[in-house]
């Protein structure tokens, strides 16, 4: 997905809307919403909370030869895996504690056990969107976890492994609203979306009677949401679970998906025999049901249920 800045929240094509009166239980969830908060658009560690993580086990990797990635780790001593901070559910940073969790995080450990380092000797290091692919080919990371769309213009600079789960653009409504199922239900709504990312222009080109209101954050997008100002936030369905799962009284995700963003390990570009053992150690995961169990830990607290596991491209 395209990168979106941090600034301060602030709409784009109008005024902010006037909140309306709402009950106190949904003042003390906005309360809940921002608590916690290290920065504007970084969602806090709260809602509810995964009642116990997989382990992985932790490989023997000797006989993956040939990765200098993965040489100059074994040289250091640990990993260093590139990931979001920002995104609940999927890779969100406790500023507290500085603890990584969601459901990438758990496939950048998975993973790691694979290739002989576990959790403990895995260091997490937040990398933007806009600096991923600079991070991978000069060294900065070993690989990256993040809600990386695999794509063949970023192909040419960093190779993926995976992908590991196939995204796409939805929309998150209230959990009490029934009449939004789809995009073919947005005319006339306020929907929101991050101004100027890829889901913001897609509603903007493909579904114009949509009232479509822009910020700076997803974060934005859903306190507004919450308090009835727009009816409608969209983007990444992995994103907007993550969301609906901080509070799944009061949001779910509906309808089919409108775009399609496979997820992928990024790497080194040249580095085929790093690529091939993350390829291998995501196929044993999703086999021995690790995948799955780390799924429901994370997103699955949404309620949604985990889907199959996608084809693994080993090109």
């Amino acid at each position: 997905m395209n990168r979106t800045t941090t600034r301060a929240a602030r709409p784009r094509t109008r005024p902010r809307f006037r909140p309306r009166t709402r009950p106190l239980a949904v003042a003390l969830l906005l309360a809940v919403l921002a608590a916690g908060c290290g920065k504007a658009g970084t969602p806090p560690p709260k809602g509810p909370q995964p009642s116990s993580l997989p382990s992985y086990q932790v490989r023997d990797a000797a006989s993956i030869t040939g990765s200098p990635t993965l040489d100059a780790a074994r040289g250091r001593g640990h990993l260093v895996v590139g990931a979001k901070e920002d995104q609940p559910y999927l890779g969100q940073k406790n500023p507290a504690t500085g603890v990584y969790s969601g459901f990438d995080i758990e496939i950048a450990k998975m993973v790691g056990a694979s290739l002989g380092f576990p959790p403990e000797r895995i260091q997490f290091k937040t990398i933007a969107s806009a600096n991923r692919e600079t991070a991978l080919q000069n060294g900065q990371v070993d690989y990256y976890v993040g809600t990386y769309t695999i794509n063949d213009n970023r192909k040419k600079l960093v190779g993926f492994a995976g992908p590991y789960f196939v995204a796409g653009q939805s929309l998150l409504v209230r959990k009490n609203d029934d009449r939004i199922h789809g995009p073919q239900d947005l005319d006339g709504r306020k929907v929101c979306s991050a101004a100027g990312s890829t889901p913001y222009q897609r509603i903007q080109s493909q579904y114009p009677k949509a009232h479509l209101i822009g910020y700076d954050t997803y974060s934005a997008c859903v306190d507004n949401l919450i308090t009835d100002q727009v009816d409608a936030v969209t983007t990444d369905n992995a994103i907007l679970l993550g969301y609906a799962a901080k509070v799944p009284d009061e949001l779910k995700v509906v309808g089919p998906l409108f775009s399609k963003e496979p997820y992928g390990i990024g790497t080194p570009k040249n580095d085929t025999a790093l690529r091939a053992a993350l390829n291998d150690a995501l196929a044993s995961h999703e086999q021995n049901g690790d995948w799955k169990r780390a799924f429901d830990a994370t997103l699955g607290l949404s309620g949604e249920p985990a889907p199959t596991p996608p084809p693994i491209d080993r090109y």
